[in-house]
């Protein structure tokens, strides 16, 4: 096999979908705090006509699960060691904002939430795990996006510049793998989610309920976070040259596949491919504003300008490494509806895969798809890549004697890690696989339970009931394996 001898062999996981303590030690509400999946049209938030405000104002007949998670806060000790006990050498979590500045706007930090992480990563190093950080990963504070609006602002800029420079600072020495923005290249199907917009009400439209997001708004936010993930970099390495500073994108979308041989369909899959992933990664990782966004931008009728210094900025403080989520190919057919969720792009239903994961969502499994993605990010962008999301989600629950045997999952393990061994034959060159989700998690994307990815079971259930007793399950046992061999499968 090729994997090399410090590969990083590990998890990922997201504060907001896995801590709960929703509003402990001093935490404020995050925008995921008021949704019920980041694909939901109905926040729990609405206008004050008297105070001229958005205000929290959530659904007493909804289950809001990541309120209290899975109760990592107070239980990723344990949670850690059951981690090692599959030999990972590396486990991704991300720093919720709001533990570190509860609104987002504040002038001095927390001490509870940046003393809540640093024993979280002094944890993993105490059990040889390198900690890879994502600073933001779909947990803008929520008042930043009910007062400002969120990244269409550029407040935002030096809000995010003091919360980083906290951090690295504080956790320096501890923490050298850093993630800027969570999957940000969904920025424009999820907007409220991914970039934190939120258009301001217009109080003389009785029709708008909680503001409409207009795609300026949107494209202000994407010139705005092009500017703060290059800060980040600049920041990052100023604090400790040691830092290694890196992009999250999901590039699924980048395993979009012409239906066919119809020319028509080849372009409509190099720009879809474009504009779900390389807009946001040619910025981050050459430097470089794409330049068909001039012709995107003509289209829709905005006005998106950096001044030289930004540009300069940009094209300075490139990523150091690519980090990026896969989970499954689509074909681009110019007869079939371009969509998606948190997955990526659908388009027509691909004949030639053969599997199909033993569940309600629906994900076609395409391991070839990996190497695929593999290959056209590095040979685009010269960079390390780091796979730091794959896995598929299962409706699972014990059987009769208390276990659960996840064939499919390890099937679906094992092709994927072949793949990623056939890119490294193919010359690129790779960090680490990190799966997603080791231990069972809120949901993302639906807000529950019952779509469970983990090696270890979690006791809990879409209503909030559970006990929150971990089990290991027969997938655990054979990545433990794969992973001491370090990625040789029979």
């Amino acid at each position: 096999m090729n994997f090399p001898k410090d590969f990083l062999w590990g998890g990922a996981i997201a504060a907001n979908q896995y801590e709960g303590a929703w509003l402990e030690d001093g935490k404020q509400p995050n925008v995921t705090d008021v949704l019920v999946g980041i694909g939901s049209r109905d926040p729990g938030i609405k206008w004050n006509e008297e105070t001229k405000k958005y205000e929290m104002c959530l659904d007493p007949e909804k289950a809001y699960l990541s309120h209290e998670a899975v109760d990592g806060y107070h239980r990723y000790r344990e949670d850690l060691k059951l981690m090692k006990g599959m030999g990972f050498n590396a486990f991704r979590t991300s720093i919720a904002w709001g533990r570190i500045f509860p609104n987002g706007n504040e002038e001095e930090p927390n001490e509870a939430g940046l003393a809540f992480y640093e024993d979280m990563f002094r944890c993993m190093r105490e059990l040889e795990m390198e900690p890879v950080i994502t600073l933001s990963h779909y947990e803008t504070p929520l008042y930043l996006i009910t007062e400002y609006g969120g990244w269409s602002d550029p407040r935002l800029i030096d809000f995010w510049k003091r919360y980083v420079t906290t951090v690295f600072k504080r956790y320096k020495g501890l923490v050298k793998y850093w993630l800027t923005f969570n999957e940000v290249n969904n920025a424009f199907r999820i907007p409220l989610v991914a970039a934190g917009v939120l258009t301001i009400k217009d109080p003389a439209d009785p029709s708008d309920p909680i503001g409409s997001t207009t795609k300026q708004d949107i494209w202000d936010a994407y010139h705005n976070l092009l500017v703060a993930n290059a800060e980040t970099v600049r920041i990052g390495h100023e604090i400790d040259p040691e830092n290694k500073v890196g992009c999250m994108l999901t590039s699924s979308s980048v395993a979009t596949y012409p239906y066919n041989c119809d020319p028509e369909n080849v372009m409509g899959a190099l720009e879809a491919q474009r504009m779900a992933n390389f807009y946001f990664g040619d910025p981050f990782a050459l430097g470089i504003i794409p330049t068909y966004l001039n012709k995107v931008w003509k289209q829709q009728g905005v006005t998106v300008v950096f001044t030289d210094e930004e540009k300069e900025l940009i094209r300075k403080y490139t990523v150091d490494y690519f980090a990026f989520s896969y989970y499954r190919s689509s074909t681009y057919d110019r007869e079939v509806a371009v969509g998606g969720d948190t997955g990526g792009l659908t388009g027509r239903e691909n004949p030639y895969l053969k599997d199909q994961a033993p569940q309600p969502w629906g994900w076609p499994v395409d391991p070839v798809g990996i190497r695929y993605t593999l290959n056209v990010l590095y040979d685009r962008y010269h960079l390390p890549l780091m796979i730091v999301e794959n896995g598929v989600g299962l409706d699972e629950n014990l059987d009769e004697n208390g276990e659960i045997h996840d064939d499919f999952r390890v099937h679906y393990i094992e092709e994927h890690i072949k793949n990623v061994n056939l890119a490294l034959e193919d010359g690129v060159e790779c960090l680490g696989y990190l799966y997603w989700g080791p231990i069972d998690i809120v949901s993302a994307g639906t807000g529950e339970m019952k779509k469970r990815y983990g090696f270890v079971y979690v006791d809990r259930f879409n209503d909030g009931h559970g006990t929150l007793e971990r089990k290991i399950k027969d997938s655990y046992y054979r990545f433990k394996e794969i992973i001491a061999a370090n990625g040789e499968i029979e």
